[in-house]
């Protein structure tokens, strides 16, 4: 929070002239604007790409005033707007705008916490013998991670219909702040008349720094949605691999598991000698 008040400080056109000192009042309102300034990147962060109203009812302000710090944040390069992404059949009108942090503003966020992570893998790498022990000390403790948030889902996800189960696991997502959402897309099966799967896309990824070192992160969450979901998935993209956003193929309910690799799929490091049937027995036993 600290390097984002940094950041937006070095590049605040409005910043006040320090030929006259401040008043008290005056330095405690200004210190209250940054840090309502601070809250409302936070919520970006947390939820993902937000429009101004939501930011404005999550956080109990007036549109008005959110839009005040957003511009604040915008002219520092710590947030864009952009049209909001409609799945689906889209209403008359302009698609809605929403403000998502930059990679700077990611980094402000990041750069301390990250560093922090990545110390503490490294060391459990380190501390196992390092090489393919190392690795799979840090694929136990990502597959423990995982474990305990898909137990936190489980219960949402199972109350599901099983052709509803990918969007319930999106909510559940969601609301830990990936910004999920999910699209149908026609399945792969040869058969024309085959149900449609879904894409589930996480618009948001808040361990993708760490996971472009540590892959072991994206294979236990994949496995993860593998168990919940009760049918092998294939992630085709991760923040993580350059992308920008990290997506997921959910088969349709009933289709057959196959060893072959959906069309447009991307390879993502360290899970490639794994087929989708092996991922899912592995999230079995792990969430059991």
């Amino acid at each position: 929070m600290k390097k984002i008040r940094e950041h937006a400080a070095q590049r605040e056109p409005e910043a006040p002239s320090w030929d006259v000192p401040a008043t008290p009042a005056e330095a405690l309102a200004a210190e209250g604007h940054r840090a309502t300034r601070d809250r409302v990147a936070r919520s970006i962060l947390d939820h993902g790409p937000s429009s101004a109203a939501d930011l404005a009812g999550r956080l109990g302000l007036t549109t008005a005033a959110v839009r005040r710090h957003l511009d604040g944040l915008t002219a520092a390069g710590l947030v864009e707007s952009r049209e909001q992404r409609v799945y689906g059949s889209r209403g008359r009108g302009r698609p809605a705008k929403v403000f998502a942090l930059t990679d700077g503003g990611r980094d402000a966020f990041y750069q301390a916490y990250d560093q922090l992570a990545a110390d503490a893998l490294r060391w459990i790498s380190e501390a196992a013998g390092g090489g393919e022990a190392g690795e799979q000390a840090v694929a136990a403790f990502a597959r423990a991670r995982l474990a305990k948030q898909g137990r936190k889902y489980r219960g949402e996800v199972e109350q599901a219909d099983a052709q509803q189960r990918a969007e319930a696991l999106a909510r559940a997502l969601s609301a830990d702040g990936y910004a999920a959402t999910v699209r149908r897309v026609p399945s792969a099966a040869a058969a024309p008349a085959a149900p449609a799967g879904a894409q589930l896309c996480q618009h948001h990824c808040p361990v993708a720094h760490i996971a472009e070192q540590f892959p072991q992160l994206c294979e236990a969450e994949t496995e993860v949605f593998s168990q919940l979901l009760g049918t092998h998935v294939q992630r085709l993209a991760t923040i993580a691999h350059g992308d920008g956003v990290c997506t997921t193929y959910v088969p349709a309910s009933g289709a057959a598991p196959s060893s072959s690799r959906t069309p447009g799929a991307v390879p993502i490091a360290g899970t490639s000698h794994r087929t989708p049937d092996e991922t899912g027995s592995t999230a079995r036993r792990n969430l059991a």
